[in-house]
C-alpha cells in the first residue's frame, strides 16, 4: 500500500513562524498520511512538539493560516470498491454415482426444485432434494446420521410422515421411502441406493451439459453444471484485501445505470490458480453476494449477467471527531498535530489519528472538541 515518508525532517515547526504542512499523496477512497501509518494499521500518536510549554500546551504562532476548517462529529467508513460480476453465484458440477445410460438430461438455464429429477439413468431419475452434506453412502434401516436427518426432513418437506425427523433411519423412515420410491417410479425397497438422491443447499439452475442423452456413465463421471437461482455477485480479491471480505457483512453494489441496491457476503474461499507452463501460482480470495432484499432482486432480474462495482466497507467508526486530512503536520519528534486558531493567533497542539476515510481522519489531543477552528493549507 502506498504511503508518504515518515513525520519530520528539515520542514519543522518552529516558534513564533507557521509551519506549512506537507504535501500528501491520496490513495482512492482511503487516504493515508504516512508510512508510519500503514504500517500501525492508520492510528500514529504524536510525540511531545517539542516547541515549548507544559503538557498541552503548543507554541504559539504568529501569522494566520490561509485557510481554515471546523473539527466535526461524523460517522468516518472505510470503503473500497471492486469489480464484480452478476450472475447466479459459484458454478458446481452435478456428478453420476450411479452405472448406467443417461436416458434424460435437463435443458441448459432450466430450474429444478425439491423432490424432481435431475436427469435420469436408465430410465429411473436421481431426486434432487435439499441439504448442505452430499450423499456419501446407501441409507437403510439402522442408518444414523447427518445425511440420514437431511434425508427425513426432505421427506417430511414432501409430505410423507410416519417417522421422526431425527437423525435414526427406523422402521417408520423405510415405509415413508418405500412410499416415495412408489411415487418415483422406483423399485419398492425401502433403501436408499447411493446416487439415487442428490443434495443442494436449495433450487439448482442448470449452467451447461457435460454429458448427451445415450453417453454411458459411471461413478464420477460428470452430467451437468448448475448454479442456485438467486441473483449473486461474484468478485475475486487480492490476498491483502482480506479484511474486506467478512461472511455476512452487508456491501453496496451499482448496477448498471448507476442503480445501488444492498447485498451481503455468504461466501469466503481462497482460489489458488495453478498457472501455466513456467507461470507462478496465483491465490486470490473469491467473494459471492448474495441480494439481499426485493429490492434488490427486482433491479436485477432482467440482467442475466452484467459487470459491477461493489464497495465494502472494512471499518466503521460512529460519532467520532474528524478534520481534513490536509490539516495534519508531521512532528519533528514524530506523529502529527494541528494549528489550532483562536482569535488572532495559533497554536500547535498534538494529536492522536485513528481512521482515515473519505479525505477526513479521526482525531483526539488535549483541548480538540467538536467546533474547533484548525488551519488548512490552501
Amino acid at each position: 500500500m502506498d504511503g508518504q515518508g515518515g513525520p519530520g525532517g528539515p520542514d519543522q515547526a518552529v516558534p513564533g513562524t507557521r509551519r506549512p504542512p506537507r504535501r500528501r499523496r491520496s490513495r482512492t477512497r482511503t487516504l493515508i498520511g504516512a508510512a508510519a501509518i500503514v504500517a500501525a494499521g492508520g492510528v500514529a500518536t504524536a510525540a511531545t512538539l517539542g516547541l515549548g510549554g507544559g503538557p498541552g500546551n503548543g507554541a504559539v504562532a504568529s501569522n494566520l493560516p490561509p485557510n481554515t476548517a471546523k473539527v466535526t462529529k461524523e460517522t468516518l467508513k472505510d470503503t473500497q470498491e471492486a469489480d464484480g460480476e452478476l450472475g447466479y453465484g459459484p458454478v458446481r458440477t452435478a456428478v453420476s454415482r450411479l452405472p448406467g445410460t443417461i436416458t434424460t438430461l435437463p435443458g441448459s438455464g432450466s430450474t429444478i426444485t425439491r423432490g424432481r429429477a435431475l436427469y435420469e439413468v436408465d430410465d429411473r431419475p436421481v431426486t434432487l432434494m435439499y441439504g448442505s452434506k452430499p450423499a456419501y453412502r446407501t441409507m437403510r434401516e439402522g442408518t444414523e446420521g447427518a445425511d440420514v436427518e437431511q434425508l427425513e426432513k426432505n421427506l417430511s418437506a414432501l409430505g410423507y410422515d410416519g417417522f421422526t425427523v431425527d437423525g435414526e433411519y427406523t422402521s417408520g423412515t423405510a415405509a415413508a421411502v418405500a412410499e416415495w420410491q412408489d411415487d418415483r417410479g422406483l423399485e419398492e425397497t425401502g433403501t436408499v441406493e447411493l446416487g439415487r438422491v442428490a443434495f443442494a443447499p436449495g433450487a439448482v439452475r442448470v449452467d451447461g451439459l457435460e454429458a448427451e442423452e445415450g453417453d454411458p456413465v459411471s461413478p464420477g463421471r460428470k452430467v451437468f453444471t448448475y448454479t442456485g437461482t438467486d441473483k449473486a455477485v461474484t468478485v475475486e480479491l487480492e490476498t491483502s484485501d482480506q479484511r474486506l471480505a467478512k461472511k455476512g457483512a452487508r456491501v453496496d453494489i451499482t448496477l448498471p445505470g448507476d442503480r445501488t441496491v444492498q447485498g451481503r457476503i455468504d461466501e469466503v474461499s481462497t482460489v489458488i490458480d495453478p498457472g501455466g507452463q513456467g507461470e507462478d501460482p496465483t491465490t486470490r480470495i473469491e467473494v459471492v453476494v448474495w441480494l439481499t432484499d426485493a429490492k434488490a432482486r427486482k433491479a436485477a432480474a432482467s440482467l442475466t449477467q452484467a459487470s459491477v462495482d461493489v464497495a465494502f466497507t472494512a471499518e466503521t467508526r460512529e460519532n467520532v471527531l474528524t478534520v481534513p486530512v490536509t490539516a495534519l503536520l508531521a512532528l519533528q519528534e514524530g506523529g502529527f498535530g494541528v494549528e489550532v486558531v483562536k482569535g488572532g493567533s495559533t497554536s500547535y497542539v498534538a494529536v492522536e489519528t485513528g481512521l482515515f476515510a473519505g479525505g477526513r481522519v479521526e482525531v483526539s489531543g488535549n483541548g480538540i472538541t467538536e467546533g474547533t477552528v484548525v488551519g488548512v493549507p490552501k
